[in-house]
C-alpha cells in the first residue's frame, strides 16, 4: 500500500514501519506523564531552528517522536531533531545526501540553500524534502540501488568513517529494564563474543561506501517509478556484505521472502552473500541488533515484552533451526 512519505530518523533494528511504532505527541504511551512537556520542547526546537534559517514555521505538525522528533513544515519540508550530541553525525548525514545527489544516486534530499544542521540547545535540526507517496522497495530494487551505491568512489570532501556494527548496543542492554538480570548478562556476553568474532572477519568483497541499514523500508519506491535511499545516518565505509545481509536474512532467518525473490536479488546485485564464510557473523550481528532493539523497547511498552522474549529465545537457540517464525514489527 502506498503511503505519504516522510524522512524519518534512524529506527534502529526493530522492523518499524515509518511513522508507526514510536511515541507521538498526540498519542503518548500509557503511563508517560511527561508527554506534554516533551511536545512543547520539540515544537520550540523545530520552530527556533526553522526561523533561524528562514523557513516557514507557522504550521508545524508532528509526525513522529521517539529518540528523534520528526515534524512536517509548510512547503513539503520535513524537520528532524536529533537526540543530544549528534551535531557532527547530522552534519555528515547532510553531506552524504548532497554527495549522493551530485553522484547521481537517488536519495532523500536536504532542503537546498539552507545552512544546516542547526544547533538548538545541543540538538541538531536538519531539513529534508518530503517524498511523494511511496511504498517499500522490492528486493530487486534494493539490489539495484545498492549495486550503484557500492560502485561509487569514496568521497574526498568529507570523512564517512568506518562502519560501526555495535553502535549503541551496550546502551540498549543497559536500558532493557524489563529483562531479567540473567538475560542481560547473556546479552552482554554474547555482545562480547560477536565483537571478538568481528575482529577476525573473513576477507570478502572490497570495502566501499555502504548504506549501513539497507532493509527494504529504507529503499522507497515512489508511484512515479523512482527508487530512493532513505535514512543515511549509518552510511559509512565497510564491507558491502553488511548491506547485502539485510535481504539475505529475510530469506534465511525469517522466511519473509521466497527463494525465487532472493535469487532475483542475487542476480541483480551479482553476488550471494550467504556463500561467503563471513555471512554467519554478519547474520548473527544483525539478529542481535534486532533483538536488543526489542528488549529495550519492551522496557517502556509492556505489549512488546512477548516479542522481545521470543527474539531473545531464538538467538539463544531455544526455538530450533532457522528460519524462525513469530518475528513481528515493533508497533
Amino acid at each position: 500500500m502506498a503511503r505519504q512519505a516522510i524522512w524519518c530518523g534512524h529506527p534502529g533494528d526493530g522492523l518499524h514501519h515509518r511513522g508507526r511504532g514510536a511515541a507521538r505527541p498526540d498519542r503518548p504511551h500509557a503511563g508517560s506523564r511527561m508527554s506534554k512537556v516533551v511536545e512543547t520542547d520539540w515544537l520550540t526546537i523545530v520552530r527556533s531552528a526553522g526561523a533561524a534559517v528562514g523557513l516557514d514555521v507557522d504550521q508545524v505538525d508532528p509526525i513522529q517522536v521517539s529518540e528523534n522528533a520528526i515534524y512536517r513544515l509548510p512547503g513539503c519540508v520535513v524537520a528532524r531533531v536529533s537526540r543530544p550530541g549528534q551535531l557532527a553525525a547530522s552534519r555528515r548525514e547532510v553531506n552524504v545526501a548532497r554527495w549522493l545527489k551530485a553522484s547521481g544516486v537517488s536519495a532523500v534530499q536536504v532542503v537546498p540553500n539552507v545552512d544546516q544542521p542547526v544547533d538548538i540547545g545541543g540538538r541538531a535540526v536538519t531539513f529534508w524534502r518530503e517524498l511523494p507517496s511511496h511504498h517499500h522497495g522490492t528486493p530487486t530494487q534494493v539490489a539495484a540501488v545498492l549495486k550503484q551505491l557500492h560502485r561509487l568512489p569514496v568521497p574526498a570532501a568529507f570523512d564517512l568513517g568506518e562502519v560501526a556494527p555495535f553502535v549503541r548496543l551496550e546502551d540498549r542492554i543497559e536500558a532493557a529494564h524489563s529483562s531479567s538480570n540473567e538475560d542481560r548478562r547473556w546479552l552482554r556476553a554474547h555482545l562480547a563474543e560477536l565483537q571478538e568474532r568481528w575482529e577476525e572477519l573473513p576477507k570478502g568483497l572490497p570495502w566501499c561506501v555502504i548504506h549501513g541499514d539497507a532493509w527494504v523500508g529504507n529503499v522507497a519506491a515512489t508511484d512515479d517509478g523512482q527508487v530512493v535511499l532513505l535514512d543515511l545516518e549509518r552510511t559509512s565505509i565497510g564491507p558491502p556484505e553488511w548491506d547485502l545481509v539485510h535481504t539475505a536474512i529475510k530469506r534465511t532467518s525469517f522466511g519473509w521472502i521466497t527463494a525465487e525473490q532472493y535469487a532475483e536479488f542475487c542476480d541483480v546485485y551479482g553476488h550471494d552473500v550467504t556463500e561467503w564464510e563471513g555471512f554467519e557473523l554478519l547474520r548473527d550481528i544483525r539478529e542481535f541488533r534486532m533483538t536488543t532493539m526489542a528488549v529495550q523497547a519492551a522496557s517502556n511498552r509492556l505489549a512488546l515484552r512477548e516479542q522481545a522474549e521470543h527474539r531473545l529465545a531464538c538467538i539463544r537457540g531455544e526455538c530450533g533451526a532457522r528460519p524462525w517464525s513469530g518475528w513481528k514489527a515493533l508497533e
